[in-house]
C-alpha cells in the first residue's frame, strides 16, 4: 500500500483515504504536536483506516501517540472509521459534536440512513461500522478550545447547515479552518487545470440552507488563511470558497422548487444541476467527458436528495 500524503506545513498533513475507492475524494488531517501528542481530524470510513495507519507509520507516528480523533460530524464518510481506528489507539479520545455523541455510541441509525442512500454499495463503501465506547467520547461545545501543545490551540465552532451535528475547527498554528462539509466540496481534479469550483454539500436529512449561509458568514468573519475540506484538501483562497457557496446554494434551492412544482423527483434535479455546472465549466474549457464529472454527479445525486428532502419538509 502507498499512502498519499499532502503536506500543509511541517507539523500538519492530509492523508488520502481513497473513500469509495477514489483518489482525492476524502481526506484525514494529522496534526503532529509530538511530544505533546497527535490529533487526527476525520477518520473517513473504515476502508480508509489502513491508509491512515500506513501514513502514520511512514511518519514515525505510533498508535500510542494519537491523543485525539476528531470528527467534524458523524456521517459515515467522515466518522465511520472512528470505532475501528480507536481499537488501534488505546490512549485516544474521540471528539464529537454533542448532538452526535449518542450516534457514535450506537451507529445503527447512521447505518440505516446510509443504506437508504447507497443501497447495495453500502458494504463496499462503509463496512465495518463499529460503535465507539462512551468513556472514549469527548463532546465539544460551541467555542470550546483544546490545547494540543504550547504553540497550538484548536477552537471548535458549531457550524450547522450540512448537518446539525457539525462543528468546524480553527487551528491557531496554521490559521486554517477545518470545515468538514459545511463549506462544501473542493474539486482538486479541476485545479490541476487551473479551475476552481466549490459546490455546496446538501445531503439529507438535516440540511438547512439558512444555517449553512450563517456558517459561511461565521467562517468569513474568522478570517482564516486557508480552508481545509473533508472533500478534498486545502484552498488558500477562502474568499472564492465563500463566493461559490453563496452563489450555488440559491441555485440548488431554486431548481429544487422548480422540480417539485413539476412533480418531478431528485433525479430530475440532479440532471438540471449537472447542466448548470457543465455550463460554468464549459467556459473554462473543461470537456464533457472529463473524469471530474463522475465525482460531481455523485455529489449532485446526494445533494439533490437533500434538497428535495428539505423542500418537501418545508411543504414548498
Amino acid at each position: 500500500m502507498i499512502a498519499d500524503v499532502f503536506p500543509v506545513d511541517e507539523r500538519t498533513f492530509c492523508v488520502d483515504g481513497f473513500d469509495m475507492g477514489t483518489a482525492k475524494r476524502t481526506g484525514s488531517y494529522v496534526l503532529d504536536e509530538r511530544p505533546h501528542g497527535v490529533a487526527l481530524i476525520e477518520t473517513g470510513p473504515s476502508i480508509s483506516i489502513p491508509y491512515i495507519k500506513h501514513a502514520l507509520k511512514s511518519k514515525g507516528i505510533t498508535p500510542d501517540e494519537i491523543k485525539y480523533i476528531i470528527v467534524t460530524h458523524i456521517h459515515l464518510d467522515h466518522a465511520g472509521g472512528a470505532g475501528l481506528l480507536l481499537k488501534e489507539c488505546p490512549k485516544a479520545k474521540v471528539i464529537v459534536h454533542p448532538a452526535g455523541k449518542r450516534h457514535l455510541e450506537n451507529p445503527e441509525r447512521l447505518i440505516q440512513g446510509a443504506k437508504a442512500i447507497y443501497g447495495a454499495q453500502f458494504n463496499d463503501f462503509f463496512e465495518p461500522v463499529l460503535p465507539v465506547p462512551g468513556p472514549a467520547l469527548m463532546e465539544m461545545k460551541n467555542k470550546s478550545t483544546l490545547t494540543l501543545s504550547p504553540g497550538r490551540k484548536l477552537t471548535f465552532y458549531h457550524t450547522p447547515g450540512h448537518a446539525r451535528h457539525h462543528f468546524s475547527i480553527m487551528d491557531s498554528r496554521t490559521n486554517t479552518f477545518f470545515t468538514g462539509d459545511t463549506l462544501g466540496i473542493r474539486y482538486p481534479q479541476l485545479e490541476e487545470s487551473g479551475v476552481q469550483l466549490f459546490l455546496p454539500s446538501t445531503s439529507p436529512n438535516q440540511f438547512d440552507p439558512d444555517a449553512m449561509l450563517n456558517s459561511v458568514s461565521l467562517a468569513e468573519n474568522l478570517q482564516p488563511d486557508r480552508i481545509a475540506f473533508g472533500h478534498f484538501f486545502i484552498s488558500e483562497e477562502p474568499a472564492k470558497v465563500y463566493r461559490d457557496i453563496n452563489k450555488w446554494l440559491p441555485v440548488f434551492i431554486e431548481k429544487g422548487k422548480y422540480v417539485l412544482k413539476k412533480n418531478q423527483d431528485w433525479n430530475a434535479l440532479k440532471e438540471i444541476l449537472l447542466v448548470e455546472v457543465k455550463r460554468e465549466l464549459d467556459e473554462f474549457g473543461i470537456p464533457e467527458d472529463d473524469p471530474v464529472y463522475e465525482v460531481i454527479q455523485l455529489d449532485l445525486t446526494v445533494s439533490s436528495l437533500g434538497i428535495v428532502d428539505y423542500l418537501t419538509k418545508q411543504k414548498v
